[in-house]
C-alpha cells in the first residue's frame, strides 16, 4: 500500500512538475500602499508644478528683455536722427561767419564806400578764411597743373596739341577739385595734351572730350 502512494505521488510530480519553493515575500509585501501611492503623486504634482512655475518664468523674461531691446533700439534710432540733423552745426555756423564778411563787403562796394582795391582785398581775405576753414575740416585742393592726367583725380574736358609736353601732361584747370580726408569728393577738370597730327591731317588747336584717355 505505501508502495502504491509513493507511486502515484511520483506520477502526480511528473505531470505537475516540482513544487516551487516558497518566495521570500507576498505580493502585498511588494505592492505600494495606498497613502504612499498618494504620497507618490503629491511629489511629482509638485515637481511638474515647479518646473511650469520656471517656465513661465522664463518666457516672462523673455518678454522683458524684447521689450527692453525694443525701446533701446528706438531711441539709439531717434538720437542718430538728430546726431545727423545736427552734425554740420559747427561747420555750418563758421560759414556764416564767412557770409557775414562776404555781406558787408559787397554793401560796401555797393555803396561806394570802398573802391576796387579794397574791395578786391576784401575778397581775398574771405577767400583765405574760407580756405583756413575747409583745411580744418580735412579738405584741401587736388594739384593738376603741370601734373601727369590721373583718371582717379582727374576728369579731361579738353585736349590740347603740345609737342613740348609729354603727352597727358595737364595744361590747364577748368575747375579745382577737392578731398576730403583724402578721398577725392571731387575730381578736377582740366585740360590735357596730346600728340600734334601728323603733316598731312587736319590740325585742330583745341578739342573737346568727356571720355577717358586712352
Amino acid at each position: 500500500m505505501d508502495q502504491q502512494n509513493q507511486k502515484n505521488k511520483n506520477n502526480r510530480e511528473r505531470k505537475e512538475g516540482p513544487l516551487a519553493p516558497e518566495k521570500a515575500g507576498t505580493n502585498e509585501e511588494t505592492t505600494p500602499k495606498p497613502e504612499e501611492k498618494t504620497a507618490i503623486l503629491v511629489s511629482e504634482l509638485e515637481e511638474l508644478r515647479k518646473k511650469a512655475f520656471l517656465c513661465d518664468e522664463y518666457n516672462e523674461r523673455f518678454l522683458r528683455l524684447g521689450a527692453d531691446f525694443d525701446n533701446t533700439r528706438k531711441r539709439l534710432e531717434r538720437e542718430k536722427q538728430e546726431f545727423l540733423k545736427f552734425a554740420n552745426e559747427a561747420i555750418i555756423l563758421e560759414l556764416l561767419n564767412i557770409l557775414d564778411d562776404l555781406e558787408r563787403v559787397v554793401e560796401l562796394a555797393q555803396g561806394k564806400h570802398e573802391n576796387l582795391s579794397s574791395f578786391l582785398k576784401g575778397v581775398e581775405m574771405i577767400l583765405a578764411h574760407l580756405y583756413e576753414l575747409l583745411k580744418k575740416y580735412g579738405v584741401k585742393p587736388i594739384d593738376a597743373e603741370g601734373k601727369l592726367f590721373d583718371p582717379h583725380f582727374h576728369e579731361a574736358i579738353m585736349q590740347v596739341e603740345n609737342k613740348e609736353l609729354p603727352e597727358h601732361t595737364i595744361v590747364e584747370e577748368l575747375q579745382r577739385g577737392y578731398l576730403l580726408n583724402e578721398r577725392v569728393i571731387r575730381t578736377a577738370k582740366v585740360g590735357v595734351t596730346k600728340k600734334p597730327a601728323a603733316e598731312g591731317e587736319p590740325r585742330q588747336g583745341r578739342e573737346t572730350s568727356n571720355q577717358s584717355l586712352d
